[in-house]
């Protein structure tokens, strides 16, 4: 390569790696590996160490990606939380020691020692203690200023508010969500057709860095401790003796710390590590070498990004070769019909590998699957197989196209791809595979309000063969609920006055219970207003719905698709014939005080629920929205009232609070 093309490479990996950082350390949505996003910046590096007149600070070699979130207040850290350097091969790991006995010898040090810890994959913490007692904790940030996320830290359950010795101490450590806790976050995001998270380390990341601190405590974040940055009063002479100490002081820390007297013993120990990342209940992304003695740490220094005394090795992904044999379709909770490939059993990376997703079509394309192709795969961030490429060369030409299926393939009603949209889904809803989530959904507080028969008792329902759809609700016997728990005649009456209630319910709340998607409480009440029945919203044509204020053409084709299925006119006639309500109830229209106002509520709210204060806003005539605009009239502000606030201040829109909101609906 010469000069001038260096200068346009080096140009470019620049412009990648700080786009791929960007994704990855402040928005939490990273669009590539850890890997391929580890081979840029190798490359990177190498050519400003070959023309350095090209290196410059700017540079992510030079600095710590990640920058503070707009919300949070900035953390100027006393000690510098910095990077790793990385590095790939144990030859590196060879040239290391080498340098790092090189200068032991210069410095008159007789005696060598590291120690190798597991290299978490979560997000770097400092946490700042006085007395003894947590005051603060902030994120890495760029490494020089974090985000002071002290609220958010003092959710985590292993992070004690007080330790063993009334000291003041900076410790750092990584917060992380395990395996477990991981595969179950995004088995609830799927079921409640939410965002996957990427990995488990931008979960944690996310969950961590959220404005609002009853989110972060509801996600399972977890801590492990694994360096002294700053401590009065005490002096130590190796880290494997500080990290000793922080246990006995209540500090949760990282379990994997083996100390190692040569090289030979450093090998051993990433081997070690490598060997048993399968059982570890916590993600990696490596094995942390460290230079045990502090002092000669002091010596050996730091440059502007990496300490000169540690390193970190990243394990290669195995890959391994075996046959995609077919490719099936599977129905989740939601509808949504995800392709799987079916695999030649394959060891990788400690387990056998016999399937694995193929997400959905988009993905097939991209990869140029066929079934009967030989193809290489590997396990994404150690937990999840995936295929990474096709072995073309190795195609007989007896390979088989696949194509998405049309219709669905348990209940065979129309299968649909929305534009926009990656996911095909399966339309009917009386499906068996989504019949437990729309039974759920169907009886919700928003929707038909059927007190009692929560997801447990649905369960049971179900599984006992008492219901098989959604009408047959409306069917259950009295004898039949109360042989679902111990003395269960009491429970038995309330759930069947509940369910007799229900079918009294106004229009509005039979339409949100059908689940047409896309079509929220919002927009039901809205349908239920403008068409007064069922019927007439059930032959309304898409060009008229489309006009509708606030529904629009996505909304309008969802609701004509919805009641063009049969499966749908079928439920409906079952429920009419139950008794249940299909037409509007009288409305009382005399007080429309807040007809054409836009109301946005933020924070936390005394003296109602955000569905109340949206409901009352409702009966007046108004609308609410999620986001603070130029149309918006009223911000509704509560306790801890956040970014809305602010724009709402700079935009010169009326904030009212709780008090001034009550005047206003007496």
């Amino acid at each position: 390569m010469n000069k001038q093309s260096a200068e346009k490479r080096i140009k470019e990996l620049r412009e990648k790696t700080e786009y791929y950082a960007q994704k990855y350390y402040d928005e939490d949505k990273p669009e590539i590996s850890d890997f391929e996003y580890d081979m840029l910046m190798v490359e990177l590096r190498n050519l400003e160490k070959e023309y350095p007149e090209f290196l410059n600070k700017d540079s992510l070699t030079q600095k710590v990606g990640g920058h503070v979130k707009e919300g949070f207040e900035k953390v100027t850290h006393e000690v510098p939380l910095q990077s790793l350097q990385d590095v790939f091969s144990l030859e590196e790991i060879e040239e290391f020691d080498t340098r790092i006995r090189k200068s032991a010898e210069e410095n008159g040090i007789k005696e060598i020692q590291y120690v190798v810890e597991t290299k978490i994959d979560g997000l770097s913490s400092a946490l700042e203690y006085k007395n003894g007692k947590f005051v603060r904790g902030a994120t890495r940030g760029n490494g020089l200023v974090g985000e002071d996320v002290t609220q958010n830290l003092k959710t985590v359950k292993t992070i004690p508010m007080e330790i063993g010795d009334n000291i003041d101490i900076t410790v750092r450590g990584e917060v992380f969500i395990s395996k477990e806790d991981f595969a179950k976050m995004n088995q609830e995001r799927e079921e409640n057709e939410e965002e996957l998270f990427a990995n488990a380390r931008n979960a944690a990341a996310g969950s961590l860095r959220q404005l609002d601190s009853k989110i972060t405590e509801s996600r399972p974040l977890d801590i492990y401790i694994f360096n002294v940055q700053k401590i009065e009063g005490k002096e130590f002479n190796s880290h494997f003796e500080e990290l000793e100490y922080l246990d006995k002081l209540g500090f949760n820390v990282n379990p994997v710390r083996i100390p190692c007297k040569n090289l030979k013993e450093v090998k051993k120990a990433i081997e070690k590590i490598g060997e048993m990342r399968e059982e570890l209940t916590f993600g990696i992304d490596g094995a942390v070498i460290k230079v045990d003695n502090l002092k000669f740490r002091e010596i050996l220094g730091t440059t502007a990004k990496t300490p000169r005394w540690a390193i970190a090795y990243k394990y290669p992904p195995e890959q391994k070769e075996t046959v995609l044999k077919d490719i099936i379709c599977q129905v989740g909770r939601t509808g949504v019909i995800t392709p799987m490939a079916i695999l030649e059993p394959v060891k990788v990376a400690g387990s056998t590998i016999s399937k694995t997703t193929l997400h959905n079509e988009d993905f097939i394309k991209e990869k140029e699957l066929k079934i009967g192709d030989t193809v290489v795969i590997q396990k994404a961030g150690d937990v999840i197989p995936e295929i990474v490429k096709v072995v073309k060369e190795k195609r007989t030409g007896k390979e088989k196209e696949f194509k998405m299926p049309k219709v669905c393939p348990v209940c065979g009603a129309e299968a649909v791809r929305e534009e926009g949209e990656s996911a095909i889904r399966c339309t009917g809803i009386e499906c068996p595979a989504k019949l437990f989530r729309n039974l759920v959904h169907f009886v919700s507080r928003e929707a038909m309000n059927i007190d009692g028969l929560g997801e447990n008792i649905i369960a049971q329902l179900l599984e006992k063969g008492l219901i098989e759809n959604i009408s047959d609700i409306y069917e259950l016997k009295f004898e039949d609920i109360a042989s679902l728990k111990k003395n269960g005649n009491k429970f038995a009456q309330n759930l069947i006055d509940s369910i007799n209630n229900s079918k009294q319910n106004d229009l509005y709340r039979l339409i949100t219970a059908l689940g047409i998607r896309h079509v929220g409480g919002k927009a039901s009440k809205i349908l239920a207003k403008k068409y007064k029945s069922i019927d007439n919203l059930a032959n309304a044509k898409f060009d008229e719905l489309s006009e509708i204020n606030d529904i629009g053409e996505v909304m309008a084709n969802s609701i004509t698709e919805f009641f063009m299925q049969e499966q749908t006119k079928d439920l409906i006639n079952k429920l009419k014939l139950a008794g249940v309500n299909t037409k509007i109830l009288e409305e009382d229209l005399s007080d429309n005080r807040f007809e054409g106002k836009t109301f946005v509520l933020t924070g936390s709210l005394e003296k109602y629920t955000r569905k109340e204060a949206e409901d009352i806003i409702e009966k007046f005539g108004g609308k609410t929205s999620s986001s603070v605009s130029k149309k918006t009239d009223y911000v509704l502000a509560g306790e801890e009232a956040g970014s809305k606030l602010t724009k709402a201040q700079n935009l010169g829109i009326a904030i009212i609070s709780e008090d001034e909101f009550d005047k206003m609906i007496i």
